[in-house]
């Protein structure tokens, strides 16, 4: 990954030791079986990346190493050649699946050509999900939306990795549409308590909505696993089933219960000429308004934003950053504070235009600039207002806009995708 430091303050060179690793093909990886609870029987692995014996093998040394050093891009490379070259040596083929990671922080540098080249190796066809992390949304939102993309496009899955460990991971379920949810292991070795209902009331929404399998991490004890099932999971992972192995069994020695990925591809895949203002249904009927109502319209969804808290993501456009006032400036720095990520477009704007606020400059030419939206999404409540400039001319506060205020669901998760596809990566 290129540095984003200026030349003279990037990183130390990279110890020697690091540097051999990853010249010398060092990382391996084991395989830890996942498992469908009410049977037992195995549905694939997930893939995990060791070091050469001594310091570097653990995985949290390893990838320590590599941030500090510059070489995450390069590890992550590594780890996921290793993966898949892993899974077609052993035979770990259909019907077993294979999960695989992607560091959320060089998603892109991270082409998937060479995992399409490695899968292509396999003597059988080879099943894919590609895990990721709510870190990754709120990291480089259009990076990873291109990548679930074409995830898709390859027909494998996606996991979302973590949820519940932070409750902006529930915000972002929608958004992401992971055909597995990964449940954080503390949901199952912790006693229930208010958070983890909320967490699970989420999760389960979601699951019903979308047919989405959910996954329980952290399986230690017999008592986890009951606890995994009564959460609604219906695979599970950990010491229970097994630790992460150099040999895994392939689907000609063992009993395997294959996955079926059941999320729908994207309505309304994100693209850089899709707008929120497209996402609306046909036949959708437009209203006809100054801007004078959709600035309240506008902040009554906000208020909307503020109540739901930290499970909500918040999308807004505002053509051109003069209409970005002092005093929008101040209510977006408390959404952004308040929320699981609040990010605002429009022409002007900077990368950051209030502390701690996402912002993205729109081209003069992107046509989002005749748009003024806003999109509210959480597990239990969506909301948009989507309107377009009739360029009509006159005081600011008279121009007018056709819109429409939908709570239709389908309808605000596309728009929402459509505006973090533009958002740039924190820098």
């Amino acid at each position: 990954m290129t540095s984003l430091l200026p030349a003279d303050h990037r990183a130390p060179a990279a110890p020697t030791a690091l540097r051999e690793v990853l010249d010398h093909d060092g990382i391996r990886s084991v395989y830890q079986p996942l498992v469908e609870l009410a049977t037992g029987r195995l549905v694939g692995y997930e893939a995990l990346a060791r070091g050469p014996v001594g310091p570097l093998e653990r995985p949290d040394h390893l990838f320590a190493a590599a941030r500090e050093h510059g070489l995450l891009a390069e590890l992550d490379a590594a780890c996921r050649r290793s993966a898949l070259r892993g899974a077609v040596g052993q035979g770990l083929v259909a019907p077993l699946t294979l999960f695989v990671n992607v560091e959320p922080e060089v998603l892109e540098s991270a082409p998937l050509d060479d995992l399409v080249a490695l899968a292509a190796q396999a003597p059988g066809r080879l099943r894919v999900v590609l895990e990721i992390t709510e870190r990754a949304l709120t990291a480089r939102p259009a990076e990873l939306l291109q990548t679930v993309q074409r995830v898709r496009e390859l027909g494998w899955g996606v996991a979302l990795d973590d949820v519940g460990a932070e409750s902006a991971s529930l915000a972002f379920l929608e958004v992401v549409r992971p055909d597995v949810v990964k449940l954080d292991l503390r949901l199952v070795q912790q006693r229930p308590d208010r958070a983890v209902a909320e967490i699970m009331n989420a999760v389960n929404a979601y699951a019903e909505r979308s047919g989405a399998l959910l996954l329980a991490e952290g399986i230690e004890t017999e008592q986890h696993r009951r606890a995994a099932e009564a959460l609604g999971a219906t695979l599970g992972q950990g010491w229970l089933f097994g630790r992460g192995t150099d040999h895994p069994a392939g689907p000609d020695a063992v009993d395997v219960a294959p996955l079926a990925l059941a999320t729908s591809a994207d309505p309304v895949p994100p693209g850089p000429r899709v707008t929120p203002f497209d996402c609306l249904p046909a036949g959708t009927p437009l209203r006809r308004s100054t801007k004078r109502l959709l600035v309240q319209l506008s902040i009554q969804l906000e208020r909307e934003a503020r109540r739901l808290g930290d499970t909500c993501v918040v999308g807004a456009t505002f053509q051109h950053a003069r209409h970005f006032t002092p005093d929008t400036a101040r209510r977006y720095a408390g959404l952004a504070a308040g929320t699981a990520f609040t990010c605002v477009l429009g022409e002007g704007l900077g990368d950051e235009p209030a502390p701690g606020l996402r912002g993205a400059p729109l081209a003069a030419d992107d046509p989002v600039a005749d748009e003024w939206d806003v999109t509210v999404l959480s597990p239990h409540f969506s909301a948009a207002l989507l309107a377009r400039d009739l360029r009509s001319g006159g005081p600011d506060g008279e121009r007018e806009f056709n819109y429409a205020l939908t709570y239709r669901r389908e309808t605000v998760v596309a728009a929402t995708r459509a505006l973090l596809g533009r958002v740039a990566p924190r820098r």
